[in-house]
């Protein structure tokens, strides 16, 4: 039988062996641009060049590290300066570190007794972050995941407007109404199916020609609602939005917010980094009227998945724990011999979570507030950088004449196109070349970008390229286009 002694030499050794692996394999080789992307493989190729058969006996030590070697090598290295598809990606080495530590030493984050280090370094952390949006009244919760935290928003302002749903449920509230641009993060209409709304009950709003919500459109629609008898509860701005890097007007909103009396959440997932930074922090201005925010660390400010953080602004300060708790009594006891409001197991919906904080506060210790900062400032440059080589490029069309977050948009025209008149037929040819070169670009490894339309404003297939990797450098977006021209010259 395989060893559960960390000392034993053999399970020292294979630990040893791990971390070269990993760090060689999928750190170096991962960030090294002499090296691919990806090799990417076809679910059923895959499945054949993968050992993942679990046996009545024990693997070998040595079988461990080649399937773990053979995983490596088919997984798409995220921290690679070629690599702009998701949000997320770009690797730090002192997070990394974090993520380590925390995975060793295994506590939950439920009782002050079992996590004493990582509750009390939460409760710094949220001051921090609630610091940097003005939150005067700050408390959070790190949630597994972006789309987990958008819950949460939804949640507390259903229990803050009705605080008897905790015990009697939905069945005797109206109609509710939440409201959300049409280019908002399709986790909304998750939260409505999970907690109980329904999908009619999301609203979306018009944007304006660069997807920031229509904030007239949004209290026409919130007049509407009203005259019909329906409940608005809720408006989820967006920061940053998904595709074009919009941020809506948090003031002009919070100002019809407080007029109706509704909760303002702001899905700052992707764009929340950039409160850290002087120079970008106005594209969050208005944050501090907010009830709520939430921040995907492991996106813009490049954490390793996952770092989410809900924050809400809570002059009363015990709303989360009114609104989650369940006082189990085998965990929560009033009689225990230190401070109980460290207790903080209570204050979210889930009963063990992962130390997540560690991770943040490693990168952040390391840095220091002008590291982060410089960090998001880079991205932004780069961006810039690369938005200007494609405008000036005739192989390239924009899809906005500027960009708000780092999110890069644009059409690739291949030869025969360029020059033409650019009508139905000549867009209909255009929307099929994204795809195409994104096959190309995936079956080499030579870069990773993704594509989409964009129904709502009439846009056919288009990159979208997610600037944030600190190791980028100018050649990197140089690189961009020219694989691009390369990969889609003959099309």
């Amino acid at each position: 039988m395989a060893s559960m002694n960390f000392e034993d030499p053999e399970v020292a050794k294979f630990l040893d062996q791990t971390y070269q692996l990993l760090k060689e394999d999928a750190l170096q080789k991962g960030t090294d641009r002499e090296y691919p992307v990806m090799n990417f493989k076809h679910p059923n190729e895959l499945k054949s060049l993968l050992d993942l058969d679990i046996t009545a006996g024990p693997a070998t030590y040595e079988q461990l590290l080649e399937e773990m070697k053979r995983m490596i090598q088919y997984s798409p290295k995220p921290g690679h300066p070629h690599y702009h598809d998701p949000f997320y990606g770009s690797l730090d080495a002192y997070s990394q570190a974090g993520s380590w530590l925390s995975s060793s030493l295994n506590v939950n984050l439920h009782t002050f007794e079992i996590s004493p280090v990582f509750i009390v370094l939460e409760k710094y952390i949220f001051k921090k972050l609630c610091d940097l949006v003005g939150f005067q009244h700050g408390d959070g919760m790190f949630c597994p995941g972006g789309t987990n935290c958008n819950f949460f928003g939804l949640h507390l302002a259903r229990f803050k407007k009705f605080p008897e749903v905790k015990k009697t449920g939905m069945f005797s509230l109206p109609t509710l109404r939440c409201y959300i641009s049409e280019d908002g993060h399709h986790s909304l209409l998750k939260a409505v199916n999970y907690l109980g709304f329904g999908g009619n009950s999301v609203v979306p709003v018009s944007t304006d020609d660069r997807g920031r919500m229509l904030v007239s459109d949004l209290e026409s629609s919130i007049t509407s609602d009203i005259e019909k008898g329906y409940m608005p509860l809720m408006v989820m701005a967006t920061c940053g939005s998904t595709v074009l890097g919009s941020f809506d007007d948090l003031t002009a909103i919070s100002k019809v917010c407080k007029t109706y009396n509704i909760w303002l959440h702001a899905d700052a997932n992707w764009g929340g980094g950039v409160a850290a930074s002087k120079q970008h922090r106005h594209l969050l201005k208005g944050s501090h009227l907010c009830d709520s925010l939430t921040w995907n660390l492991h996106q813009l400010n490049g954490l390793p998945e996952q770092c989410s953080v809900f924050l809400i602004n809570d002059p009363t300060g015990n709303a989360l724990e009114e609104a989650n708790s369940a006082r189990a009594e085998y965990l929560f006891q009033p009689d225990k011999h230190y401070d109980i409001s460290y207790d903080s197991g209570d204050k979210t919906v889930q009963c063990g979570r992962k130390s997540d904080v560690v991770k943040l506060w490693m990168q952040w210790r390391a840095l220091g507030d002008s590291g982060i900062e410089a960090r998001i400032d880079q991205a932004f440059e780069n961006a810039r950088y690369l938005t200007e080589k494609l405008r000036t490029n005739e192989g390239f069309k924009l899809v906005l004449p500027e960009f708000e977050c780092t999110n890069v948009c644009f059409w690739y025209i291949p030869h025969r196109l360029r020059g033409q008149l650019e009508d139905n037929k000549w867009w209909q040819e255009i929307g099929k070349i994204a795809p195409k070169i994104k096959e190309r670009m995936t079956r080499t490894g030579s870069l990773l970008i993704q594509y989409q339309p964009m129904s709502n404003k009439g846009f056919v297939n288009f990159f979208r390229a997610i600037i944030h990797n600190p190791l980028c450098r100018p050649r990197d977006m140089d690189f961009i286009v020219e694989e691009i021209e390369r990969l889609g010259h003959d099309l």
